[in-house]
C-alpha cells in the first residue's frame, strides 16, 4: 500500500467534543481540531483518562462459576466424538468468561480447560513458551511424561510445567480421567510472545511405565532438602524442577495450621482458614514465571473476610461445600465446581462443608492466579475488609 493510499483509508479514531469538567469549551475551532486528531491518527488524553486511567481496577473479565457435573458430563460426551492425536492437539475444553467476547478465556490472563483422557490413550508429545499445570479433582491412572520423566498424576496433586519442557500424557486406566489444565495463553497472547513445537507422535517403553514417583520427584521431593548436585543448573525454562505435589503433602499441611489455631497457636491467615502455597523448592518462589499457585481450607462455619486482589485468580473446590460471594454475584459450590475472581473485586467464602461432602471435614480450595507478573511489576496490590 502506498503512502498516498494509506492516507484515504478511513481512520479508525474516532473523537467527540463534550461539555464536561476538564474538558475544553466546545467551538468550531475545538471539532476541527478533532477532525485533525483523527486523520493523524491521534487520540488527546483528556478525552480518554477516566477509561485509561480508573481510580481502581475495572475488569473485562465477569465474576462466573461452572459447574463441575456440567463439565465432566460434556468432556466425557467429547471422549467419544473428538480424537486426542495431531488434528485437536488435546482434548482440552476450555473456560469461557462470559464477558470475553467468546474467546477461550476464563480471565483476560489466565486459561483453564478441563483435559480429558479415554482409557489406554496417549497425548502426543509437544511443548509451548506458555507455563502451565494440571491439577487432580479426581480420579487417577494417567502419567504425564515430561521431558521423559513419566509423573503419576492423582487425586489432590498439583503438577506445575514451566514453558518449553516437552510434555505428553498417557492413560495407563480401564477408565477415562478428567483434570484440569491451568495455562498463561491469554497473557502470552497479548504480548504477542508464544512459540509452539510438536514433538514425537509417540512415547518410548520406558515412558510409558507407571512408576509411583518420578525422577524429578526423587532428587526435589523432600522437604527442606535440596540436591546440591543440581544447584545452578536448573532445567529449561524458568519453574519449579519439582514436577508433582503430592495431595498427602498439602492435607497434611492444611490440617497442622488448623490444628495450631484450635491449640491458641498462630498458624492460619485468619481465623479458621488455612492456607498454602506451592512453591519452587530451589529458590522458594513462585512455582511457575507467571502463574501462583495456592491451597485454602475453611473450616465449617468459618467465613472469610471480604479481600481485593489486584490480577485475576480462578479457583477450583476440590472438596466440601459452601457459599462463595465476588462483588455482586454469590453462588453455591460444592466438589469441582471453578469460578472466576476478577482484578479487585472482594470475594469472601463462607464454609458449609461436613464429613458428609468433605473427606477433610472442610472447605478445601485450590487457586491459581497471575500474581506473580504483576509482583514483578510492582503492581501487585491486596486489601482485606473487616468482617462484619
Amino acid at each position: 500500500m502506498s503512502d498516498r493510499d494509506r492516507n484515504t483509508v478511513a481512520s479508525p479514531v474516532s473523537l467527540t467534543a463534550e461539555d464536561g469538567p476538564g474538558q475544553p469549551p466546545v467551538t468550531p475551532a475545538l471539532q476541527d481540531l478533532y477532525r485533525g486528531f483523527e486523520k493523524a491518527l491521534l487520540v488527546p488524553l483528556w478525552t480518554e483518562i477516566g477509561d485509561l486511567m480508573p481510580e481502581h481496577p475495572r475488569s473485562r473479565a465477569l465474576p462466573h462459576r461452572w459447574e463441575w457435573r456440567t463439565l465432566l458430563d460434556l468432556a466425557a460426551r467429547s471422549g467419544e466424538l473428538v480424537p486426542v492425536g495431531r488434528g485437536g492437539e488435546r482434548r482440552a475444553i476450555a473456560l469461557a468468561n462470559p464477558s470475553l467476547g467468546g474467546r477461550p478465556y476464563a480471565t483476560p490472563t489466565l486459561w483453564a480447560a478441563i483435559q480429558y483422557l479415554m482409557p489406554g490413550e496417549d497425548a502426543p508429545e509437544h511443548r509451548h513458551t506458555q507455563n502451565a499445570f494440571r491439577f487432580v479433582v479426581e480420579g487417577e491412572g494417567v502419567w504425564t511424561v515430561v521431558e521423559r520423566d513419566p509423573v503419576p498424576m492423582r487425586r489432590g496433586d498439583f503438577l506445575p510445567q514451566a514453558g518449553l519442557h516437552w510434555h505428553a500424557h498417557h492413560n495407563a486406566a480401564d477408565q477415562p480421567m478428567a483434570w484440569i489444565d491451568g495455562l498463561d495463553i491469554p497473557f502470552q497472547y497479548d504480548v504477542e510472545a508464544q512459540f509452539f513445537d510438536f514433538g514425537r507422535d509417540a512415547l518410548s517403553a520406558e515412558e510409558r511405565t507407571t512408576p509411583e514417583r518420578s525422577r524429578a520427584e526423587r532428587l526435589w521431593g523432600h522437604p527442606g532438602l535440596v540436591p546440591v548436585s543440581r544447584l545452578g543448573r536448573p532445567a529449561p525454562g524458568a519453574g519449579s524442577p519439582l514436577l508433582r505435589y503430592r495431595w498427602e503433602d498439602t492435607d497434611a499441611a492444611l490440617t497442622d495450621q488448623l490444628d495450631l489455631e484450635r491449640a491458641g497457636h498462630p498458624g492460619t491467615v485468619e481465623p479458621g482458614h488455612a492456607l498454602v502455597r506451592y512453591t519452587d523448592p530451589a529458590t522458594a518462589a513462585d512455582v511457575l514465571p507467571t502463574i501462583r499457585a495456592q491451597f485454602h481450607r475453611i473450616r465449617p462455619g468459618a467465613e472469610t473476610a471480604p479481600r481485593r486482589e489486584t490480577g485475576s485468580s480462578v479457583y477450583q473446590v476440590f472438596d466440601g461445600s459452601g457459599r462463595v460471594t465476588v462483588g455482586d454475584a454469590s453462588w453455591s459450590v460444592r466438589r469441582g465446581d471453578l469460578f472466576v475472581v476478577p482484578s479487585w473485586a472482594p470475594l469472601s467464602v463462607r464454609s458449609e462443608a461436613s464429613p458428609s461432602d468433605s473427606d477433610s471435614g472442610a472447605l478445601d480450595l485450590f487457586q491459581f492466579s497471575d500474581a506473580p507478573v504483576l509482583t514483578r511489576l510492582n503492581l501487585f496490590r491486596t486489601h482485606v475488609e473487616e468482617n462484619a
